[in-house]
């Protein structure tokens, strides 16, 4: 009997112990599959031409480590892929990577770019009911631009990179004992003619809540706008956006 009872009680203390270190600090660790929608366009100049695009599924890969620690920020690496095709008649005449292209000419536009967020963040708030984030976000944008016209073998391509500093927030809602919850998560930036907004908002379902890890589903929207002038040498007003599922790992 009293072996029962002291396997109960170290039971009961390993439990808590458990629970105390998940809610002391804790590892985040996300992948979304993002159906993406791109509009608008670029150029090596401030006369930027629109193209057209198809639709192309991209993937975003986070992770995030919080802990107790007073005065140093929470990070998060968020890694997104922005890539897309399409075919476009061009109505003006376009030049790019110092060729020309003529107006009525069928061209081939291709965009890749991978974006990675560097974010370092505090909680100002958090508990089941809602939570609230705010920091900093550096946005590291690597990248090249593409145009060719097989007709004419004309061909053009621009490689850039840049780190854009940008304001970061996320605001959550949960609905306890429920599993369910919402969020909003944002980074902005509008400085000298650069403007770029990158945010996101999904429903989420918690299915597995166990002492070793936490299972999520995600399914939201997001919306990335690029609105850049001369970063390294590139022009370009450009926005992405569309649904997304996901699944996040807490440990």
């Amino acid at each position: 009997m009293k072996k029962g009872l002291l396997a109960a009680a170290l039971g009961c203390a390993m439990v808590s112990t458990a629970s105390q270190a998940d809610t002391i600090a804790g590892v985040y660790v996300g992948a979304q599959m993002w159906q993406t929608d791109t509009s608008g366009g670029f150029a090596d100049s401030s006369s930027t031409t629109d193209f057209s695009f198809d639709d192309e599924t991209n993937t975003a890969l986070y992770v995030a480590f919080e802990h107790p620690v007073p005065f140093i920020p929470n990070v998060k690496i968020n890694r997104t892929s922005l890539d897309n095709s399409g075919t476009t008649v061009l109505s003006t005449n376009f030049t790019f990577d110092g060729e020309l292209y003529t107006a009525n000419s069928e061209v081939d536009s291709d965009v890749e770019i991978d974006a990675t967020d560097f974010i370092l963040y505090y909680e100002l708030f958090d508990n089941d009911l809602v939570s609230f984030d705010l920091g900093i976000n550096a946005k590291y944008i690597d990248g090249t631009l593409a145009v060719v016209d097989t007709a004419s073998n004309t061909a053009g391509s621009v490689e850039f990179s840049g780190v854009i500093p940008m304001a970061y927030s996320k605001v959550q809602l949960g609905l306890p004992f429920t599993g369910l919850s919402a969020y909003f998560e944002g980074s902005y930036l509008s400085f000298d003619d650069h403007e770029v907004s990158d945010y996101q908002a999904a429903v989420q379902y918690s299915f597995i809540e166990s002492i070793a890890v936490d299972m999520t589903l995600q399914l939201g929207y997001r919306n990335v706008t690029v609105d850049i002038e001369d970063l390294d040498d590139v022009y370009a007003d450009m926005e992405f956006d569309g649904v997304f599922a996901g699944l996040e790992l807490h440990f």
